[in-house]
């Protein structure tokens, strides 16, 4: 990956950040949240880590700069020999490491205190200058693809200096065919900034603009429901009625400018059909998936085994109306708790759950657990005008940093663990891999994490005896499988479609995307759920339909992978587990040193087959099985 690349990268987690920051200014309620200064230092991040001050920061973001120009002067070199490509390569290096710690820091501290201006403006200082650099390199592909093919390859097998770069030179000539000559890249990085309008003007229409409804509930009381009271309404209100007027009322505010949302999908599926053109690929899916180098039928293959197995889903759904005392089953239904369950989970007490539930993995991953919840990896509790949610933020050449909201529920609890996952590749990653080749790809990202989950989610099983509370767990366990791979297979189905719409040249309107995304409905939730028509307009409000197209696949992918790795992990013969442990753990160790196809095939998932995606069924099946006989027992 070049440094342009990288770069990219950083801008678009940069535009999820501001996205996450826009949230946490509009629904924050200051008054009722802690002042930072009131946290014990034991749980906040030490962002001196990074840098002691901003004078620091300041000398090295004049320092990135100058080597950014002495990148673009590297123009015109690359041909005079293996040396001049290594030096190349190398000022890429520095560069991403540079970059790394001049983003993060104002990212992160940013991300503590939203309402910091100053903060913002050191953001953009960064963001900027990544954009000018972006335009500035765009000759580096086209150079390199200008030499010929088998010049590169004597180079590689000659000069030992160049062996990092392998796979990463092999695989830009691997995409050859799509990399235009110089002037023609230079043209389509003139609208890398145009590309994301259609985004851009999604976020306006769907959170800066949005008039969020009000309702009356049964009991007298008015609420508005912005995303997040919509969320703790249907989950919390044990009254159908209502939760089905707030279901009306939430999407009828998206229904109102439904016209609007669909002009906006079909720019951004035009956009994506002229970008696959452009770079002579023959479909958008085959563009998406071509930088992880995925075969289009995996990606189908994952859609038709999905559809296949879809009983035990429905089975759940049946068995939540049976237990619901429901005549009907809808979607706003499903996130109603089976039990009523309070119990709280203090930080500290959960430290050790960590360490117990990761055993499997090995003394060397434990001792890494406890380091990152001991050296002030993790910030842990909401703080006024901190972002919300959680996440891991790697910083290359010092550690991964963790963002959490602790509230001492039992998701805050799984949110940790998952996000434990992300850190931990990333450190093992980085300790054995050269800079070339240690970011993993985001399609391999969530496997850690998800694997993490169901560790976490094992030792519970065992170690809990309350129904009521085995019972909250399992739920959370199973919808947790239908978001992450259901419902993901489910949105991928539906992108599919809707590019194939417009490679077709065939009309695209608010009516023709609602029955499309009605279609994929039906498909997964056959008669265990009424369709309310209504609901057909969700595309509308699926973010990572306008932020990055064919995404959603990857937390599919990963998820299957990891609920294959699980049951290898967690096999009883010992030599099973030793090996499968042992194919995991050089998995996290090998960064983006091979396609993460590739990678997982090593790890002993084969990701072109049916069985991950078939493990992930098999687990549903049991979790079913064991939420029946938790509620057998009440």
């Amino acid at each position: 990956m070049q440094s342009k690349t990288k770069l990219r990268a950083l801008c678009l987690a940069a535009g999820l950040v501001l996205t996450f920051i826009a949230l946490t200014e509009l629904f924050a309620q200051s008054s009722t949240i802690p002042r930072r200064s009131d946290i014990d230092h034991r749980y906040k991040w030490d962002l001196s880590h990074i840098y002691p001050d901003w004078t620091t920061w300041e000398a090295d973001l004049v320092k990135l700069e100058k080597q950014m120009n002495d990148y673009a002067a590297l123009k015109g070199t690359l041909a005079l020999g293996p040396e001049h490509l290594l030096k190349a390569y190398q000022l890429n290096d520095e560069l991403d490491i540079l970059s790394y710690k001049v983003y993060r820091f104002p990212q992160l501290s940013r991300a503590l205190d939203n309402r910091d201006n100053t903060l913002g403006a050191r953001m953009q200082q960064v963001l900027i200058l990544f954009s000018k650099f972006n335009v500035a390199t765009s000759w580096f592909s086209p150079e390199l693809l200008a030499i010929p093919q088998t010049t590169v390859e004597k180079w590689l097998d000659e000069y030992q200096p160049l062996t990092p770069y392998h796979f990463k030179i092999k695989d830009a000539f691997r995409q050859q065919q799509h990399v235009l000559d110089e002037d023609k890249e230079k043209l389509l990085s003139y609208f890398s900034s145009y590309n994301n309008l259609p985004k851009e003007a999604h976020n306006e229409l769907a959170i800066s603009d949005m008039d969020y409804a009000r309702m009356a509930l049964s009991n007298g009381d008015t609420v508005m429901l912005t995303p997040g009271n919509y969320r703790n309404l249907l989950t919390t209100n044990r009254n159908q009625a209502d939760r089905e007027k707030a279901f009306k009322a939430y999407y009828g505010v998206f229904n109102d400018n439904i016209n609007t949302h669909a002009a906006i999908y079909n720019g951004i599926l035009q956009r994506d059909w002229a970008l696959t053109q452009a770079r002579n690929y023959q479909s958008c899916l085959e563009a998406a998936l071509d930088g992880y180098n995925v075969p289009v039928a995996a990606y189908e293959n994952l859609i038709n085994t999905a559809d296949r197995n879809v009983e035990p889903l429905r089975r759940y759904y049946r068995l939540r109306r049976q237990v619901l005392g429901l005549e009907t089953y809808h979607a706003y239904d499903g996130s109603l708790p089976l039990v009523d369950f309070t119990k709280t989970y203090e930080y500290d007490d959960i430290l050790p759950w960590m360490v117990e539930a990761f055993k499997p993995l090995g003394d060397e991953y434990v001792n890494m657990v406890k380091e990152a919840l001991s050296n002030n990896w993790v910030d842990v509790y909401e703080t006024d005008g901190k972002t919300t949610g959680g996440f891991s933020a790697n910083v290359y050449g010092v550690h991964p940093f963790i963002l959490m909201n602790y509230s001492k529920t039992l998701d805050d609890a799984f949110t940790l663990a998952h996000e434990l996952g992300h850190a931990l590749h990333s450190r093992l990653s980085d300790s054995n891999q050269p800079r070339a080749t240690a970011d993993y790809t985001l399609l391999g990202a969530e496997v850690a994490s998800t694997l993490n989950e169901a560790l976490f989610l094992d030792y519970l099983l065992k170690k809990i005896t309350d129904p009521h509370e085995k019972i909250t767990i399992l739920q959370r366990a199973i919808d947790n499988i239908e978001g992450t791979f259901y419902t993901q297979v489910m949105f991928s189905g539906f992108e599919l479609e809707a590019h194939r719409l417009a490679e077709k040249g065939q009309p695209i309107t608010a009516e023709i995307l609602n029955k499309l995304y009605e279609q994929k409905w039906t498909e997964q939730s056959g008669e265990a759920m009424v369709f309310d028509s209504l609901y057909g307009i969700t595309w509308a409000r699926i973010s990572h339909f306008y932020d990055v197209p064919f995404y959603v696949y990857q937390y599919a992918f990963s998820f299957a992978a990891s609920a294959q790795l699980f049951e290898q992990i967690t096999a009883k013969e010992p030599e099973t587990r030793r090996d499968a442990l042992e194919r995991y753990m050089t998995y996290l160790k090998s960064g983006g040193s091979d396609y993460p196809i590739a990678l997982m095939k090593k790890a002993g998932v084969d990701m072109t087959t049916t069985a991950p995606f078939e493990a992930v069924v098999k687990r549903l099946d049991y979790l079913v099985t064991q939420l029946e006989k938790e509620i057998a027992k009440i």
